[in-house]
């Protein structure tokens, strides 16, 4: 590299510009930036200078061969981002990648490695199917020296390029949609059905799914009775329902009806137990194309559990196989 820098008294710097940004750290206060690249040096900026350190500016001039850190940021967001995903403005290097929608992300892992692997440069993202809310970070770039080869953020492009050539067209990174699902709810339980205690299943149920644009179009009651259960579900799925839930009954106890319910209504079982806590005692079945889920009592009062994990990839359009319940365990146990 070229690059030439001449340093300057910052009482000799005024009219000139800054060749990146300086940041202000007030501990316990503030950490951000104070002044941007290309901020024009005035008078009045000198004592503000002299605060954070800086008796010195540098001037700098490169050369064909290289980019500044917020550039090479920039370069490289482009590169890995979908179209649809909003970039933050370049910050001492750093480039932000945000969410336009509430969806699931997918994340190239082995693009993020392939990239983290060249050195002088970073890509931190979530992780791929990690639910995310509209303007909800995803990734962010990272030049780590103030000036980068060209050549290295060339070859962050043309490792995107051939992953999209390889991929239909497919960013590494990006947010899938939610379509909006209609869910038939079952709540099984003598306790609920003669009404001596009052139901939380189905507000609980119906909070989670509303909160991801979906909703219970009708919630219907059954006794601890394998038949009535049976009947029930079979009700629910001639009303054309794009999912059924079945709460209650999840357990091993013998009088818990609802799993052997469930596998006698047609379902072919994905998984009846699920490597996650709380959540274990979660089943995942179809019938036809159609997902049946046997929800355990921990999705009343747990913010967080199985079929959290779950439900966001039914509602990107995923159909659910048992790899997928087979990988929940590696970080499923939810500590508190």
């Amino acid at each position: 590299m070229r690059t030439k820098l001449k340093e300057v008294s910052v009482h000799d710097a005024i009219g000139l510009r800054l060749a990146h940004d300086l940041t202000q750290i007030i501990p316990g206060t503030f950490k951000g930036r104070l002044f941007k690249r290309g901020h024009v040096i005035t008078e009045t900026d000198i004592p503000s200078l002299l605060d954070i350190g800086k008796e010195h500016i540098y001037i700098m001039e490169l050369d064909d061969a290289e980019l500044h850190e917020d550039d090479a940021a920039i370069r490289m967001a482009k590169a890995l981002a979908d179209e649809s995903l909003r970039l933050t403005e370049p910050h001492e290097g750093k480039v932000g990648l945000k969410s336009p929608i509430v969806g699931i992300t997918y994340i190239a892992k082995e693009v993020v490695e392939a990239i983290n692997g060249l050195g002088e440069i970073a890509l931190a993202t979530v992780k791929t199917d990690a639910l995310v809310q509209e303007g909800g970070p995803i990734a962010a770039t990272r030049a780590i020296p103030l000036v980068v080869s060209k050549k290295k953020i060339e070859e962050v492009e043309r490792i995107a390029a051939t992953y999209r050539e390889q991929n239909e067209g497919r960013a590494p990174l990006g947010v899938r949609p939610f379509r909006k699902m209609r869910a038939g709810l079952l709540t099984t339980g003598g306790e609920v059905y003669h009404g001596r205690i009052q139901d939380k299943f189905g507000p609980a149920v119906a909070e989670k799914l509303n909160a991801l644009g979906s909703e219970v179009a009708e919630q219907r009651f059954a006794p601890d009775d394998r038949q009535e259960i049976v009947k029930e579900i079979h009700y629910l799925l001639s009303q054309g329902y794009d999912m059924i839930l079945v709460t209650g009954g999840m357990s091993v106890d013998p009088d818990d009806r609802t799993p052997g319910a469930i596998a006698a209504a047609g379902a072919d079982i994905v998984s009846y137990g699920t490597p996650m806590l709380p959540g274990s005692m979660l089943l995942m079945g179809y019938i036809g194309d159609v997902p049946i889920m046997g929800l355990p009592g921990c999705v009343m009062h747990d913010p967080y559990t199985s079929f959290d994990v779950l439900l966001p990839k039914l509602l990107a359009g995923d159909r659910i196989v048992r790899e997928d319940i087979v990988g929940m365990g590696y970080g499923g146990l939810l500590v508190r």
